[in-house]
């Protein structure tokens, strides 16, 4: 394993590690105010310095971790169930099918993916459920056309053109020899996605059409950090450092993961 691929790794379970067990060993809870220690710097008795209403900042990072890890991987995951079929079928089928679920993929593209996000948590509130869905929408069509284009190169490979002289139908064959020679690339895009669902996440919350208080998101911790910039830079350093450090681990797993199902490339 190159030092690219086990930074990234490390960077990725220790966020995991964070949101799993991290909120659970923290002395101090994410909303738990202390009005005697507003705005400490860090110390030995809050490593990460406290916030305006004297919470513990490292608390809430580590509670926020399960909101950014929660909306991404679901967003993600939500993107891949309703996009691999959409992609594979208009891929596969080709015509009409694949005219039609395409234009609808070209409509969500052609708006840039933090307005959509933006328009629908607005429409519909700022829910931790409409979050996800919002940042699915935005994922939906990237994942829909690699998988059309996968479905393309493939379609008219031997061992598809064997599945249909045995008799398999479209869907039998979509499901046993398109979609396991077709999951590399779009693996490979689902960890970049995962990054991009992080930092939108945290748009969002930033804005005021994310996470809202008090459930603690990277995000509307720097929001409520611009206020104290000259008093307390702590409270915008340590959420961007977390923001930083998930989106790169991801990043680097994904070109270390692009690299392992491509070696030749």
């Amino acid at each position: 394993m190159t030092a690219r691929t086990l930074l990234g790794a490390g960077l990725v379970v220790l966020v995991v590690l964070a949101a799993l067990v991290g909120p659970g060993m923290s002395p101090y809870g994410p909303d738990s105010p202390d009005f005697v220690a507003t705005l400490a710097a860090p110390s030995a008795q809050h490593w990460f310095g406290t916030d305006d209403l004297g919470r513990d900042v490292l608390a809430r990072i580590l509670s926020g971790a399960r909101v950014s890890l929660f909306v991404g991987v679901g967003s993600v995951a939500a993107a891949l169930l309703v996009g691999l079929p959409i992609g594979l079928v208009a891929g596969y089928a080709g015509g009409w099918t694949d005219a039609i679920l395409m234009r609808c993929m070209d409509v969500l593209l052609a708006f840039p993916g933090i307005l959509l996000a933006l328009g629908i948590t607005a429409a519909l509130g700022t829910t931790l459920v409409v979050t996800v869905a919002a940042i699915a929408l935005v994922n939906l069509p990237i994942l829909a056309r690699i998988a059309r284009g996968q479905a393309l190169a493939l379609r008219q490979r031997d061992f598809v053109t064997a599945e249909r002289a045995l008799g398999f139908g479209p869907a039998a064959i979509m499901g046993r020899v398109i979609l396991p020679n077709a999951l590399s690339p779009i693996l490979v895009q689902a960890s970049v996605l995962l990054a991009s669902s992080v930092i939108t996440e945290s748009y969002l919350s930033f804005l005021g059409l994310g996470v809202q208080p008090p459930t603690p998101s990277w995000g509307n911790m720097l929001h409520d950090a611009v206020g104290f910039l000259d008093q307390a830079v702590w409270l915008a350093c340590f959420p961007g450092l977390a923001i930083f450090a998930t989106v790169l681990g991801f990043n680097l797993l994904g070109d270390a993961l692009r690299d392992r199902l491509n070696p030749l490339d």
